[in-house]
């Protein structure tokens, strides 16, 4: 995958926080999907749409692009007007709730969106195992605390997040989180490498939320954070 070839949708409309395509070019560089026409992907906490837009353009794969937060209305029109309306299927579901069949994708994808709603051991198990495919792939990219700071996220975070600092957890923690599993083969996690461009093209973006944050980037995002990345295959 290389980035460049998405930089035109890269715009203040579709980031909703550090660079999500730079975020996602590094899971599919590190971990390559091997999808097709007749392969089923989940886009979980798609935001806007754009990393839905990648995932079937670089996979070939059908999208189900899912928020809660957007409308399936509002990103419908986007997948139209971006040529991928018979591609990518928008939808709003509870990731807590979700209605899918057993086993009906073959990978699934969350950019910037997991760490909302998965923080507690479990959730993996028993909300997404059960829709995911045999030989299924797992790719989740979200920020989080390094591992020397295991534990503090509230202590360390709370001035730039406030009563969402919890849900910044270490690599380490999230591996423990996933659990083993018979149905489990692989479980990888680690700090990714994109951390400074993905928050420089976040702040290039100059809006009231990324000025925000740039507020706090030197004395409390760069020295203690990080961008887990999670790979999970399945047997």
């Amino acid at each position: 995958m290389d980035i460049r070839n998405y930089e035109q949708y890269i715009t203040a409309e579709t980031m909703m926080g550090p660079n999500c395509i730079r975020i996602l070019e590094e899971l599919f560089n590190k971990y390559p999907l091997q999808s097709g026409p007749d392969s089923l992907i989940l886009d979980l906490g798609c935001g806007m749409g754009i990393t839905s837009l990648v995932i079937a353009r670089e996979t070939g794969a059908n999208v189900y692009a899912n928020d809660l937060w957007v409308s399936a209305e509002e990103n419908g029109k986007r997948f139209a007007q971006w040529g991928i309306g018979t591609q990518v299927t928008p939808i709003c579901e509870d990731a807590n709730n979700f209605q899918f069949e057993e086993k009906q994708f073959d990978a699934l994808i969350s950019i910037d969106a997991y760490h909302y709603f998965a923080g507690y051991k479990g959730f993996f198990q028993e909300k997404i195992l059960p829709f995911m495919k045999d030989n299924g792939v797992v790719l989740i990219g979200i920020p989080g605390l390094k591992n020397e700071y295991t534990d503090r996220a509230e202590e360390l975070l709370s001035d730039w997040l406030g009563d969402e600092a919890y849900m910044f957890k270490s690599p380490k923690i999230w591996e423990d989180l996933i659990g083993s599993n018979n149905r489990i083969e692989t479980v990888k996690t680690w700090e990714m490498d994109c951390f400074d461009k993905a928050w420089d093209e976040w702040f290039a973006v100059n809006n009231e939320l990324s000025n925000g944050d740039r507020q706090h980037f030197e004395t409390i995002i760069r020295p203690y954070t990080c961008f887990v990345g999670i790979y999970i295959k399945l047997k």
